[in-house]
Formats: C-alpha cells, sequence, structure tokens
C-alpha cells in the first residue's frame, strides 16, 4: 500500500512541476510578447489644425471610430478588463493633463499609434484597434488628431496594467487578440479618402473603420475572441442576419437600440455613437451591408 501511496505521490509531484515548468515557460514567452517592439514605415502626414477640422474630428471619433467606448466620455481613459485570470487593462487618458499618454505625441507619433497601433518606442499597443483604424484615409485621421489635441486636460493616473495567465495562453493559442497591430499592413503609402456619399464604397469604408472590430471582418458576428464570458456575441450583419432589416428598421436600430419587433437590443452595442451618424452615413452602411454575401452566425 504503502509502494502505491509513494508511486501516486511521485505522479502528483510530477504533474505539479510539468505545471509550474509550463506556467514558467508561458510567462517567459509571454513577457518577450509584451515588450516587443515593430518598426513602422515612415509617412508624410500632416494633422490640421483649423476649427472645420476639429468639429469633422469630434464627429469621426464620436460616431464612427467610437473612441469614447474604450477611453471614456472625456478620454481621460478607463477601464476595460479587470479579472485576474484575464487581466487588468485600461484604456489610456488621451489628454495631456496628469497622467495623460499623449503629451508632446508629434502628427508621426499618432498616426503610429492610431493606424499601426504602436507607442511612441515601437512597443504593441495592447488591445487598440488598429486592424479597423489602419482603414482611416489621411484626411479623417487628421481630423481625429486635430479634435484629441484640442481636449481639454483631464487628471487622470492608471494603474500599471497586468495581463493574466488565461490572457497569456489564449494569446499564445491565437485565440486572444492581445495585440492587433499583427493584423495591421503596416503601409507607408497615403490612404485615400473616399468621397462622403451614399454609395456602397463608403459604408464599405464606415464599416471597416467602425464595425468590423465587434462584428467581425465578414461581418458575421459571434463571441470576440477573448473576451470574458459574460461579453455578449455581436449580430450578424450580413443579409443572412439583418436581410428582413428595411433601411427604416436599421435606422431605428443603431439610434434607438431596438429591433423590428420592438425588443431591445443589448446595450452593449454602441447606441450613443451610432445614432450620431448622420442619414448619408447610415443609408451607405445600409447599402454596403446589404451588397455582402451571407454568412453564418460566427463566422467572422
Amino acid at each position: 500500500m504503502n509502494r502505491f501511496l509513494k508511486l501516486g505521490a511521485m505522479i502528483l509531484g510530477a504533474v505539479v512541476v510539468s505545471a509550474a515548468v509550463g506556467v514558467a515557460g508561458l510567462y517567459a514567452w509571454s513577457g518577450k510578447e509584451l515588450s516587443k517592439k515593430l518598426v513602422t514605415p515612415a509617412h508624410a502626414f500632416t494633422a490640421p489644425n483649423d476649427s472645420a477640422s476639429v468639429a469633422r474630428g469630434e464627429h469621426v471619433v464620436r460616431a464612427l471610430v467610437k473612441c469614447a467606448d474604450c477611453h471614456g466620455q472625456d478620454f481621460g481613459g478607463e477601464i476595460l478588463i479587470d479579472d485576474p485570470a484575464i487581466g487588468r487593462i485600461w484604456s489610456p487618458n488621451l489628454t495631456v493633463g496628469a497622467g495623460g499618454a499623449v503629451a508632446g505625441y508629434t502628427d508621426a507619433d499618432w498616426e503610429r499609434a492610431v493606424r499601426h497601433g504602436t507607442a511612441r518606442d515601437g512597443r504593441r499597443l495592447l488591445i487598440m484597434p488598429s486592424n479597423e483604424y489602419q482603414f482611416l484615409s489621411d484626411e479623417d485621421l487628421g481630423t481625429v488628431v486635430a479634435y484629441l489635441r484640442s481636449l481639454p486636460p483631464v487628471d487622470r493616473e492608471a494603474p500599471a496594467a497586468k495581463v493574466g495567465p488565461v490572457a497569456r495562453a489564449l494569446y499564445a493559442a491565437g485565440k486572444f487578440p492581445l495585440f492587433p497591430a499583427v493584423e495591421v499592413t503596416h503601409g507607408a503609402d497615403p490612404v485615400a479618402t473616399v468621397p462622403v456619399d451614399t454609395t456602397v464604397a463608403y459604408g464599405e469604408y464606415l464599416g471597416a473603420i467602425g464595425c468590423s472590430g465587434c462584428h467581425g471582418a465578414t461581418y458575421g458576428g459571434g463571441k470576440m475572441p477573448g473576451t470574458p464570458p459574460d461579453w455578449p456575441a455581436p449580430a450578424n450583419l450580413t443579409p443572412a442576419g439583418i436581410g428582413h432589416y428595411s433601411f427604416e428598421d436599421f435606422d431605428r436600430a443603431l439610434r434607438t437600440g431596438k429591433r423590428p419587433g420592438g425588443t431591445d437590443i443589448n446595450p452593449f452595442m454602441p447606441f450613443g455613437a451610432t445614432a450620431r451618424m448622420t442619414d448619408v452615413e447610415m443609408r451607405a452602411v445600409f447599402k454596403y451591408l446589404q451588397s455582402i454575401p451571407s454568412r453564418p452566425f460566427g463566422s467572422r
């Protein structure tokens, strides 16, 4: 009997040691990933500072790319994830107040952060949706920078970010987009302006910069990779999901959060932002979503 107990204890000890070695290896590897730097191409980008650009930038920021949903309505930063297993991640303070992350940012620094998802020193930014923002035209990106530079200072210090064991393991397995910068093409060429009109082309542009991050590149919806269990799964926006919507249904849904039958859409959907869209923008997005292939729910 003692022999079997000793054998069981040895096996259990070996499992514990192996697990500890595995965890140590995961942390060593993911630690290198967290500190890895990315070289981005030089791009001749200049942000304007006139009042018209600031006003346009406010609309792009609040209605189209929805920066306030992560950075807070005052853009002073707020908690995104606070879970022992996943980690503690705050969005940066985008003002020049105490704790602000953008003091002294040049046009190139802003372009690098927004479009390439990297900090001034080349570190990849955590959960910065540059996989969407890489498609911002130079014109719209310029107005975004103009508006963010006009913000009043907010004094808010953020705690140090921590990436938990589950997030590290999911990232290692390719299931958690910890660094969206890896999905950016990092091109050096200017991004052309798409004419503002009720066209499929403009709808495609708006979808790329404001919808695809949650609903997926094919707009099939489904659970977002690596998100906490209580986060809802975004809807299928292809004809298989909302093909029965009229434009009036679509407009009402994005402005009021009500489905055609009157039921409530989960408030995770950023109605505070989409309600600000112009009629031209709403019609362009609707026309584009009607034109794309049907996809089953979850085919992101």
